[in-house]
């Protein structure tokens, strides 16, 4: 075939190309995070439900200072999942940010600690329920994070432990945000702990089974 004829080739296979909407990615990855989260929490209130003063918990600083931080984690996280849905992306330099809330956090639990008697920091940490919060926190991200896949499955990620990574710690900051609405606790110390023990979780499974499930 002559260098003419497949410079020829070349136009017509692009021009028949449908084009591709500037948003798709973020559309089709909220789309996989909305999916999962509405599942997540069917799930959570017909096993462990809400917390009965969820009314009155909403009412104080606590919860939402929980909540932001969860929720500034799957943000980020997910802003990077996006960005490594495409075929040409390179890992993010963004992720420092994640040490913001983070930091933030830590702060607002040192002011706890030093208000409250070294005697009580123990229970504090450790509230009454460190043994199921994180495993809670996996578990609701399992449907969030299969909305990751398929959201994943139909792009075309070639960093595919890095997205699966991110994919996992985004569903695992929704999956903890959603988990605010049952769970009990309310320091800052508790939270950074179990929380990201829990969010921390997700990212790891997400990395393994990206490397394997995300190959196209």
């Amino acid at each position: 075939m002559s260098t003419e004829s497949t410079e020829r080739l070349i136009r017509q296979l692009s021009s028949d190309v449908a084009r591709v909407p500037p948003n798709a990615v973020t559309r089709r990855i909220a789309i996989g995070i909305a999916t999962g989260c509405v599942l997540a929490a069917l799930y959570m209130g017909a096993t462990i439900g809400v917390r009965p003063d969820l009314d009155a918990a909403i009412q104080g600083s606590s919860f939402w200072i929980k909540a932001a931080y969860t929720l500034s984690i799957a943000m980020v996280a997910m802003s990077t999942a996006v960005k490594l849905a495409r075929p040409d992306a390179s890992v993010p330099r963004g992720l420092w940010l994640l040490a913001v809330p983070a930091l933030l956090l830590a702060g607002v639990g040192v002011v706890e600690l030093a208000s409250t008697p070294s005697g009580d920091w123990l229970a504090m940490w450790l509230g009454q329920s460190w043994r199921s919060c994180p495993w809670h926190v996996l578990t609701l991200s399992i449907p969030i994070f299969a909305g990751l896949l398929w959201s994943f499955r139909r792009l075309a990620p070639t960093h595919f432990r890095a997205a699966g990574a991110a994919a996992g710690l985004s569903a695992g900051g929704w999956a903890a945000t959603i988990y605010c609405l049952h769970c009990p606790e309310v320091s800052a110390v508790f939270v950074l702990t179990w929380y990201t023990l829990g969010i921390a979780l997700t990212a790891s499974v997400g990395a393994l089974m990206g490397s394997r499930l995300l190959r196209w």
